[in-house]
């Protein structure tokens, strides 16, 4: 699978801004299951300098500074990726095979083990996402029995959210607390993802902020219309002994061909697109426009529409 993705974010300022600078995160990263192609990235007004690095979650990051002044700022990221659905279901068959109880995960994570270091930065509570109360604890191991097996308990949990939260644009932000979203049940991807991971390390459990794209497809005889599309988020989990699995829980499956990896981290503000500091006054206004396109689909579009200009 083969995808082109557009992603638009753009600022327009009350006053005049003389300076900022911005980190923006749009370049998809190469991963065991994913192979970045291409990327361009394109900033208006011209950055005074910019450079690229790669942060402590392997994330990469785009630094510019802009010294002209203006009144909007646009940054575009376009990339071409390609997805290996079959290398994401041998993982998955891998981590199924050998997955353990949650008893074990505990006893093992509470001890030194050189394989699970990395992942045990996910077990703590970060700006946006904190160990959360009791009452989420609770809902949590009503799927995490001790002797249960964790991958099928993980699977079961985001079959809950599914079922028991609702997706409401609109009802919450970012900033938006979890256990607000948690005594709601309603929210957005950002939100499921969050309130996932905080309940996973509530009762123990490395978690970690997943964020990209997903494909979205029109319906039946009807043409995708440019740029309804939106940036996705979902988690991953930490099984010792097998590895790192991920589940979105707005779309209750295990992500495979659709989904398309930005990057990952503690929570939203690791991988938030675009972030700076801009020297201004008043208010400001943001747009984002995002379009992700399969390229066979591409292809037969434009085949189409040569056949009917024709």
């Amino acid at each position: 699978m083969t995808y082109n993705i557009y992603h638009q974010t753009k600022f327009n300022y009350q006053s005049l801004a003389t300076f900022s600078h911005n980190i923006a995160r749009l370049k998809p990263k190469d991963t065991a299951y994913q192979k970045l192609l291409d990327f361009t990235i394109k900033i208006s007004p011209e950055p005074y300098e910019s450079h690229e690095f790669t942060d402590m979650f392997g994330n990469l990051n785009s630094h510019t500074l802009i010294r002209e002044p203006h009144q909007s700022l646009e940054v575009i990221g376009k990339s071409k990726v390609k997805i290996f659905p079959q290398l994401i279901d041998n993982h998955i068959h891998y981590i199924k095979s050998n997955s353990i109880t949650y008893k074990k995960a505990i006893e093992r994570l509470s001890k030194f083990q050189q394989s699970d270091l990395h992942a045990k930065q996910f077990l703590f509570e970060s700006e946006l996402i904190p160990i959360g109360s009791t009452r989420i604890a609770d809902y949590t191991l009503e799927s995490f029995h001790k002797n249960r097996d964790i991958f099928e308990a993980s699977y079961e949990f985001m079959q809950r959210i599914y079922s028991d939260f609702e997706f409401l644009s609109g009802f919450s932000d970012i900033t938006t607390p979890v256990e607000d979203i948690f005594e709601a049940k309603k929210g957005v991807c950002q939100d499921f993802a969050q309130f996932a991971i905080s309940a996973l390390r509530t009762i123990g459990l490395p978690a970690k902020y997943m964020s990209g794209y997903i494909e979205t497809l029109p319906r039946e005889g009807e043409e995708k219309l440019f740029g309804v599309d939106a940036s996705h988020a979902w988690f991953a989990l930490y099984i010792p002994n097998a590895g790192w699995v991920e589940f979105d829980p707005t779309n209750n499956l295990i992500p495979r061909e659709q989904h398309i990896l930005l990057g990952s981290g503690r929570d939203y503000h690791d991988i938030s697109p675009l972030k700076g500091v801009v020297m201004s006054s008043g208010n400001s206004e943001l747009s984002v426009m995002v379009d992700v396109r399969r390229e066979e689909i591409q292809s037969m579009q434009s085949q189409m529409q040569s056949q009917t200009q024709q």
